[in-house]
């Protein structure tokens, strides 16, 4: 016989015994010893630490005007946006500016001219192959030594 004929026959009794109960219950199968749990878990008592049990014992005069605040996460404020030079901005306003002007366009049922049409798609075009050929391939000169995460 052959791989083939072989693997048809196993497909022929997998479509043959589709309807067909089977032959052992789930039920009757026994579990693992591994994935047996206990009926109730075990419970555990925790005791505080020394150095605990002493700030629980000390006054609450440190936390005057930082009760509201526990808890909440205020975050620094952001830096600022890196400056852009005129490459840069002229590339992001090709960009949006020619497909803005055909939306524009299209929506105000203007008739437009072949050569404007034409100088939006390659002001689209141009825009996004300026930005990406700027954009570089490597890690920003202001990265550090390391290169890695901040904890």
């Amino acid at each position: 016989m052959t791989p083939q004929s072989d693997e048809d026959e196993v497909w022929r009794q997998i479509v043959a015994s589709f309807n067909d109960t089977a032959e052992r219950d789930s039920a009757d199968q026994p579990w693992p010893d591994s994935e047996n749990v206990p009926a109730e878990p075990t419970r555990r008592v925790v005791k505080p630490s020394e150095e605990l049990e002493e700030d629980l014992d000390e006054p609450e005069d440190k936390q005057d005007d930082d009760e509201g605040d526990e808890g909440h996460f205020v975050p620094p404020p952001p830096p600022p946006l890196p400056k852009l030079d005129l490459a840069t901005k002229l590339a992001w306003v090709a960009l949006f500016g020619g497909p803005a002007y055909l939306l524009v366009a299209a929506m105000a049922s203007w008739q437009m001219e072949g050569w404007a049409l034409f100088t939006a798609v390659a002001a689209f075009i141009g825009g996004f192959v300026a930005l990406v050929v700027r954009m570089g391939d490597g890690p920003p000169n202001d990265s550090g030594w390391d290169d890695g995460a901040v904890l």
